[in-house]
């Protein structure tokens, strides 16, 4: 496995892509088992590429970037066990190193959920992926859908700006509980853990209601809202279509269920992803791979 810290050590590797697509999965480090099965996605498809930075530019006034958790030598560890071929670890000066008076500035996606509570968030977010497309040169990129409106930015981002990448979602990963892995579960108490439930209880509220037959979206926010209220403070309980993420009254077809709050220290977020017909829910996903890339 290569570690390389600058754009010009991963020159090399282009002869990666030679028979199949060179991935990338980019990461912010802190790594656990739902970044490690984004990684066992991509290396269905190709060789991959793990980046691990902890972009400031995505954290707000007063937000964890200081704290946020890091722990690069487990890392590299980790992804030693998974054969990722390279791991691209850049420090602050080659990432930002000039003026970084250049950024990209998101589209409508990013009004609301998380870019209402976070302004500047997806500024962030998309400026660095760009910054790490344009670094490593992938044919492939993977994100989670536990992120779910930040992969649904950079797809904008990704047409507009005609970026020759395809976008791939990998699965929310979970404990048996259904608690979503993150790597701020680190901060979490046991009595905070418990209370974190509440996210992934106020959607499997809201998907009871739908497969029930219930369609109006206020009925269902309000039903997420009755769940999430053991939380310190709600950010956000919405009803969303995908992918351009519109509010609608009623509920139908490809609709993103999302939570966020605050248990303790930490600032959760969740969802899922559905395809609501009229007689039926069923789960679905958020960016669909090329069909040259095959079932990965």
């Amino acid at each position: 496995m290569k570690v390389c810290r600058t754009s010009d050590e991963l020159a090399d590797l282009g002869a990666l892509r030679d028979e199949r697509p060179l991935v990338l999965v980019p990461t912010m480090g802190a790594l656990h088992e739902g970044h490690l099965s984004l990684v066992r996605l991509g290396r269905k498809i190709g060789p991959v590429v793990v980046s691990i930075f902890v972009n400031p530019t995505q954290f707000g006034e007063g937000e964890d970037f200081e704290a946020y958790p890091r722990d690069l030598d487990g890392d590299l560890a980790m992804l030693e066990s998974q054969e990722v071929n390279a791991v691209f670890t850049p420090g602050m000066a080659e990432m930002y190193g000039n003026a970084g008076e250049v950024t990209v500035l998101p589209g409508s996606r990013a009004q609301g959920l998380c870019g209402g509570d976070r302004p500047g968030h997806f500024t962030g977010v998309l400026t660095v992926v760009a910054k790490l497309f344009g670094a490593v040169r992938p044919d492939v990129a993977v994100f989670g859908r536990k992120d779910a409106q930040q992969c649904l930015v950079i797809a904008q981002m990704v047409e507009d700006l005609k970026i020759p990448v395809a976008l791939v979602d990998g699965p929310t990963f979970r404990e048996p509980d259904g608690l979503a892995l993150s790597s701020r579960n680190r901060y979490l108490d046991t009595g905070d853990r418990v209370r974190g439930l509440c996210l992934f209880r106020a959607l499997t509220a809201g998907r009871k209601l739908l497969v029930g037959g219930e369609r109006r979206s206020n009925t269902i926010v309000t039903a997420m809202l009755e769940e999430l209220a053991v939380a310190d403070q709600v950010e956000y309980a919405e009803v969303r279509r995908v992918p351009g993420l519109e509010i609608e009254e009623n509920v139908t077809g490809r609709t993103l269920l999302a939570v966020a709050a605050r248990v303790g220290p930490a600032r959760l977020i969740d969802n899922f992803v559905l395809d609501v017909s009229d007689k039926e829910v069923t789960d679905d996903i958020l960016l669909a791979a090329p069909e040259s890339l095959g079932s990965p």
